[in-house]
């Protein structure tokens, strides 16, 4: 049985096969109902902001407080590389001053317990400063999940943007568009990130170098169209 998949099928069907392979070692099956079968990965598009796109958020201005928020949160995501719920999590005491004299975010992922510091670029602390004085501790006022991926589907329409907007599209932006694109090392994108290995940080790269690779092909066409002109 062969069949093409969705990444996140493939995972789960990945991780069912090994409790099988399990269950297997410690004679708990007799058969491996799985025999035979194979999937193909079928890898997605995943969206990513271009810095055009990123200042076309940045510089719109919302009548609506509750999407302006939203506006903001998902911005500070893209200059600081944090999942949604790591931010929704984030506490005063998460700023803590660097060797350097800046302010550093320090916290371990929620997902993976993985320690993480991150350097606070001007503009993530310019957003942290608008909300200041918030009610509670947390660093910053997060809405559901659900409802900011809501809004910023409206706010991606509003600014003109063609792409499926939700809070972890402003992670992979910090990763591509903000680091790698500005020739920041991968082994530094993923500890900001909190990545355990560089595998999981190698699929951003793969996005930059297919940008750098069509931005070569039109320098290409645009030096043969000179040599031909030369050439007339």
């Amino acid at each position: 049985m062969k069949g093409a998949v969705d990444p996140t099928v493939a995972k789960n069907v990945k991780n069912l096969k090994h409790i099988i392979t399990h269950g297997l070692e410690l004679e708990w099956l007799v058969k491996n109902p799985f025999f035979g079968f194979r999937y193909a990965y079928v890898e997605t598009q995943q969206a990513i902001l271009t810095q055009e796109e990123i200042n076309s958020i940045e510089t719109k201005m919302f009548s609506s407080q509750r999407v302006e928020r939203v506006k903001n949160l998902f911005l500070f995501q893209c200059y600081t590389g944090l999942s949604y719920v790591d931010m929704a999590k984030l506490i005063s005491s998460n700023i803590v001053k660097g060797n350097d004299g800046n302010d550093w975010l320090v916290f371990s992922r929620t997902k993976s317990k993985i320690p993480v510091r991150i350097p606070l670029l001007s503009k993530a602390k310019s957003i942290i400063e608008l909300y200041k004085n918030a009610k509670g501790d947390f660093l910053m006022p997060v809405y559901a999940n659900q409802n900011m991926n809501i809004l910023l589907k409206d706010i991606a329409d509003l600014c003109g943007i063609k792409k499926n907007l939700t809070t972890h599209v402003g992670r992979r932006t910090f990763a591509t568009t903000v680091l790698l694109s500005n020739g920041i090392p991968i082994e530094t994108v993923s500890k900001l990130l909190g990545h355990t290995n560089l595998r999981a940080t190698q699929v951003y790269a793969k996005v930059v170098d297919n940008k750098i690779s069509k931005e070569m092909m039109g320098l290409e066409d645009l030096l043969r169209k000179k040599s031909q002109k030369e050439c007339d």
